[in-house]
């Protein structure tokens, strides 16, 4: 048997979990691994078995204690969030890379149950380019055998803040296999306890990813136990279907219990996850390309669907009619509404205004409709997303002074300006330049005024341009050293028109320049959105295309960068990438 190093790793904040490393006993020339991912409540010793069983001696194989498990910090079935978690799957993936020289597409990933979740979720979020995805029995919907409990856990959880519940699973209906069974009961290192964050998480995060698995194109194989007292098989199945990779495959093992890879007959279940593995290792990558994505494909037929008129007596017709007309009622008194209307719901000043939230309004009433508004989902993902561009903003200028290069800054299409004048004024020393960008005169006069504000008139300039003039960014001076496309090209379905973007941008960028872009790979409420809202262009509906993010980031990857980093927002609804242009 293979023997287990035990290390650790830092996270994105500073928590040092545990993990184990076999390295590879044949090893070959390019380095591969297996990275293993653990259920609830257990660790990465009770995978240890996997490592000799799946007979792939010229791989190294990984296996995370997650946070609040094993050896790891944390409450015991707790983490400051599901997306936390998920986030530290790419910290993780990024550690291997660094420190145990493995690239990523030379990764195939294996997880069961809570954390076949957590990957899945972090494979649609992030779009790595890992070899294979192998989920054993997903724990996307949980069986709860009382009525109405995850109801009750939410209203509960309002009520009283986070809290645990213990798992009502006994180890003999988890397998057959009695060695599993007995070491299952005497491990003391198994927690039965899970918060309620964490479990009610785990449902949303499931829900939105069986929703949208068609934005997953990694190569992956479900094993699903056809005996399973814990999770619900349903979800399951919709996933698979919806799965957007050419390559998938799907084995119902019957008679296995939830512990799908720790059965007694497991053997059935190893035997494919090799050979899905190995021929995956052993044949090129084949993603397909979604460069085209804008006019064929479920993106494109989505829109479409947004954008198809709803007959005006119909039902919908009559409900949303109604809505639009409350909403021009609420604008009477809630300024936010008033602004939206006005201007257009994607448009900088409204964006400026949810970045700030602060409900202002005609009485009492209208402070508390711009509240209730301010909140919806999408303002809510918006302010991290604001954050998030200032973090990666910061990592950038210090790459860039680390290798003694100038800070020239260019926002092609800035709103206001805010995030990037508020995050260069915390800085210690001012960047060279600023260039601020944007086709609105009303964007150019509040981001002026910012700049006066904000004392960077020295610095700073705030110009009216086009983001989409491919001759004029091309011509940019002084040559940006850093880049920001921010809410930009999600408001703009055609990827030609955001490609000559790209490639305008890109020449102008120096060798070693970076890229700080935004994507919107999901939203809750893309009908509601394209029913109730205006767009700044015209006031007309404003109808979104979502791109994934491997869409978006194969964009990006055609102009000639390459991704670094990237951030994601609780919701999984916008992201913030940094990628470099080569030198």
């Amino acid at each position: 048997m293979r023997e287990a190093r035990l290390l650790t790793f830092s996270t994105h904040d500073a928590s040092e979990l545990h993990y184990r490393h076999w390295p590879a006993t044949s090893p070959t020339e390019t380095r591969r691994a297996i990275v293993m991912f653990h259920r609830g409540h257990e660790h990465s010793a009770r995978l240890a078995h996997l490592v000799d069983e799946l007979e792939l001696p010229d791989c190294d194989f990984f296996a995370w204690d997650a946070r609040g498990h094993g050896l790891s910090p944390g409450a015991r079935g707790d983490s400051p969030g599901f997306a936390t978690s998920v986030r530290d799957v790419q910290t993780f993936i990024d550690h291997i890379g660094a420190v145990h020289h493995v690239a990523e597409e030379n990764l195939a990933v294996v997880a069961q149950s809570v954390g076949a979740v957590i990957v899945s979720t972090w494979v649609h979020d992030y779009a790595p380019r890992i070899r294979a995805l192998v989920l054993a029995s997903p724990a996307f919907e949980v069986k709860l055998y009382v009525p109405f409990a995850r109801t009750g856990l939410t209203l509960m959880r309002a009520l009283r803040g986070n809290f645990f519940v213990n798992s009502y699973v006994k180890a003999r209906f988890l397998t057959h296999d009695p060695e599993r069974i007995r070491s299952y009961q005497q491990d003391p290192l198994i927690a039965r306890a899970i918060s309620v964050d964490m479990l009610l998480g785990l449902h949303e995060a499931g829900r939105r990813t069986v929703a949208d698995a068609q934005a997953i194109q990694v190569p992956t194989q479900l094993l699903i136990s056809g005996a399973d007292f814990v999770v619900e098989r349903k979800p399951q199945l919709a996933f698979f279907e919806r799965l957007g990779c050419l390559r998938k495959e799907k084995h119902i093992l019957p008679g296995f219990f939830h512990d799908t890879l720790g059965e007694r007959d497991r053997h059935q279940a190893t035997g494919r996850v090799r050979r899905f593995i190995r021929h995956n290792f052993d044949t090129p990558m084949a993603r397909p390309s979604l460069l085209d994505a804008d006019r064929i494909g479920p993106m494109c037929a989505e829109a479409e669907a947004l954008a198809a008129p709803v007959a005006p007596n119909s039902i919908q017709g009559c409900y949303w009619r109604a809505m639009r007309a409350g909403m021009h009622l609420g604008a009477r008194l809630s300024h936010g509404l008033k602004l939206g209307i006005e201007t257009g719901f994607d448009s900088g000043s409204t964006l400026d205004y949810a970045y700030q939230n602060t409900p202002t309004g005609l009485t009492v009433l209208g402070r508390k409709i711009d509240q209730l508004y301010l909140n919806a989902i999408g303002w809510r993902a918006i302010r991290p997303r604001k954050r998030h561009i200032e973090e990666l903003l910061r990592v950038a200028i210090s790459r860039l002074r680390s290798s003694d290069e100038p800070v020239h800054i260019v926002d092609i299409a800035a709103g206001h300006g805010r995030y990037i004048l508020e995050a260069v004024k915390g800085l210690e020393e001012r960047p060279a330049s600023i260039l601020l960008r944007d086709y609105s005169d009303a964007n150019v006069r509040h981001g002026s005024a910012l700049i006066q504000t904000n004392g960077l008139d020295e610095i700073a300039r705030f110009i009216k341009a086009d983001a989409f003039d491919q001759a004029g960014l091309a011509a940019l001076s002084p040559r940006p050293t850093l880049a920001v496309v921010s809410g930009l090209y999600e408001l703009f379905a055609d990827n030609q028109l955001v490609g000559r973007s790209l490639a305008g941008l890109v020449d102008a960028l120096q060798p070693g320049g970076y890229l700080i872009y935004t994507g919107q790979p999901w939203h809750p409420q893309l009908k509601l959105i394209a029913r109730a809202l205006t767009s700044h262009r015209d006031g007309q509906a404003w109808v979104m295309r979502r791109r994934t993010q491997a869409e978006m980031d194969q964009l990006v990857a055609a102009a000639g960068l390459l991704k670094i980093t990237q951030r994601i927002d609780d919701w999984g609804i916008f992201t913030v990438s940094l990628a470099q242009k080569p030198y």
